[in-house]
């Protein structure tokens, strides 16, 4: 962040940008040719985003041609999720939608899926899928009406908690289903491999990785199976997604991919300054409670309630004292409301929690400053102040 006035602890909601996304995006923004245009400014524009396809593709092991480039994840989560794909010519016809109930919204709206065509499966109270309780719900899907869709978060943006999802793609594959994978949270911070078919496809945020707002993809496995384009109009993104790509972002976009593939080691370092940080937290204020601890957990995230303060008053303190942090989901307009993903753990907490994330901008520096500032926070909570 720039001049470190403050400290960023947010990274779950949005990545800063990285300084050679933003080199990448000035580089190429007096290109003014349409990517879709043949002469040689067109062609330059289209080999940006060529380039951008390449490098988003290798982060996730995919081929370039079955990325498919989308305003963001939102965008992504709506064109994947719809009862309508195509196999060539042929219509294939999703009749069930499948939803974890700890996903994020954009995946639990049920996209293009009627309400009563749509069912939450459930989680354990450590965050986990359950799954005999998806293996019994997909089992009884009727084949005879259409496939069963199943989406689920590779690691949940609050908890940070990292799904088993090759044992949820055997299961649904097991069950003819089609397997959508919402790996926003986890691109960039854990491997993966799409090659070896865990998933028919996934979603995907440029922002969450350091790279600018406005764009996403959507990344199939192959693409046989497809779903109807959203948007249509001028055919761009191989017919799957019409609308001129913006070379700006995406360069921005394919530059994070780059970056995040190539700094994947670092973030062993985020989670000794996760583990840090937990360890102070619990030191200063032994009465915290935290979610999910036990569980595999993505390597910069901690979600915790402090008794005797909500968690948006919490966030207030925290953002008063200069730290940027939030209380669950950032993707609600501002709100601030009892999180869903407890609820579908059964934590019945009135008070709420607030996640903490960190990144690789991060510093032992930071958590020593926090825990200084929260120890304050934590005393006047305790004194009931």
């Amino acid at each position: 962040m720039a001049g470190k006035s403050r400290i960023y602890f947010d990274y779950n909601a949005s990545a800063p940008l990285l300084d050679d996304a933003r080199a990448a995006m000035i580089a190429v923004m007096d290109i003014d040719a349409n990517p879709s245009s043949v002469h040689a400014e067109g062609r330059k524009a289209r080999a940006v985003v060529k380039k951008a396809r390449r490098q988003v593709a290798a982060l996730v092991n995919a081929n370039p041609d079955h990325v498919v480039f989308t305003s963001g994840a939102t965008e992504a989560a709506a064109l994947a999720l719809t009862p309508h794909y195509s196999m060539g010519r042929a219509p294939v016809n999703m009749s069930r939608l499948y939803v974890c109930a700890a996903d994020h919204p954009c995946t639990l709206e049920g996209g293009s899926f009627r309400a009563e065509d749509r069912m939450l499966f459930p989680v354990r109270d450590n965050g986990l899928v359950d799954l005999p309780a998806l293996e019994q719900v997909v089992a009884l899907h009727d084949h005879a009406a259409g496939l069963p869709l199943v989406v689920c978060h590779f690691a949940n943006n609050e908890t940070g908690v990292i799904q088993p999802v090759d044992e949820i793609s055997r299961l649904v594959k097991a069950n003819r289903g089609v397997f959508v994978v919402d790996a926003v949270q986890a691109a960039g911070r854990l491997p993966i491999d799409i090659s070896t078919g865990f998933a028919d496809y996934l979603i995907l945020s440029s922002h969450k990785i350091g790279g600018p707002k406005g764009a996403g993809a959507l990344v199939a496995f192959s693409d046989l199976l497809m779903p109807m384009p959203l948007i249509r109009g001028g055919g761009q993104e191989r017919g799957h997604r019409s609308g001129t790509e913006s070379p700006v972002n995406l360069a921005g976009f394919g530059q994070a991919a780059e970056h995040a593939l190539n700094s994947m080691d670092e973030w062993q370092d985020v989670a000794h300054l996760r583990d840090q940080l937990e360890e102070g937290i619990r030191e200063v204020a032994p009465t915290s409670v935290f979610y999910a601890q036990g569980e595999k957990r993505l390597p910069n995230t901690i979600f915790f309630s402090l008794p005797g303060m909500k968690a948006e008053t919490l966030q207030i303190a925290l953002d008063l004292d200069g730290f940027a942090t939030s209380p669950g989901s950032a993707c609600s307009s501002g709100k601030v409301g009892a999180s869903h993903v407890l609820a579908a753990m059964g934590v019945q907490s009135g008070e709420g929690a607030i996640r903490l994330s960190l990144g690789l901008g991060n510093s032992a520096a930071d958590v020593s400053d926090f825990l200084q500032k929260f120890a304050k926070i934590a005393e006047r909570a305790a004194s009931g102040e």
